[in-house]
């Protein structure tokens, strides 16, 4: 079985390709939302990278490309994506947060956390432990929460579904691997 700390580090590489695909499938608030959060698994990654230095081990290099777990095609796609991308996150970190070292542990916690709300950023959903497998979310929507402008026609939609409002509809269910467990060839 593969150390979570490489998982984990396998997980964030295959987050930082899937907000690529992401930030090119949105706009506006949508689209900063992605570059923010792309940052911020590209600063995890890093993180992961420099604690399995520490630990005199190689860290793994990203693959070139991805298998995405469905086709993103439209907005809609693209945030059912960062969705699933930070759902599986926390999964790979509940892992990590068994780790020997405490500070290993922290990290694991705290990068949990924050895919967690990041994940309810995308689609206000509320999940009781999240990351455990076999959970569904419950929409959960605070006024005004989940709505966004759309910057090309000024409608005001639902930006974690496809405008009505339902976002039950968007939930996937979650595979405890990575999101991209599997290097595609290149064509």
């Amino acid at each position: 079985m593969a150390d979570p700390l490489a998982k984990a580090l396998a997980a964030e590489h295959a987050a930082v390709y899937a907000y690529g695909v992401i930030g090119a499938k949105t706009t506006g608030k949508l689209r900063a939302r992605a570059t923010t959060s792309f940052d911020a698994h590209r600063a995890r990654r890093d993180q992961l990278r420099a604690l399995i230095n520490q630990r005199g081990v190689e860290p793994a290099e990203p693959a070139p490309t991805y298998r995405l777990p469905f086709e993103v095609t439209t907005s809609s796609d693209a945030v059912r994506l960062a969705v699933v991308v930070e759902q599986r996150l926390v999964t790979a970190y509940l892992e990590l947060a068994a780790d020997a070292d405490a500070a290993v542990r922290r990290v694991a916690a705290l990068a949990a956390q924050e895919s967690a709300t990041r994940a309810y950023g995308w689609q206000p959903a509320v999940t009781a432990f999240p990351g455990m497998p076999g959970q569904t979310a419950s929409p959960a929507q605070p006024d005004g929460a989940g709505e966004e402008t759309d910057d090309t026609t000024g409608d005001t939609t639902d930006e974690a579904t496809d405008g009505t409002g339902d976002t039950s509809a968007t939930t996937e269910t979650i595979d405890p691997t990575p999101i991209a467990s599997e290097p595609v060839a290149a064509q």
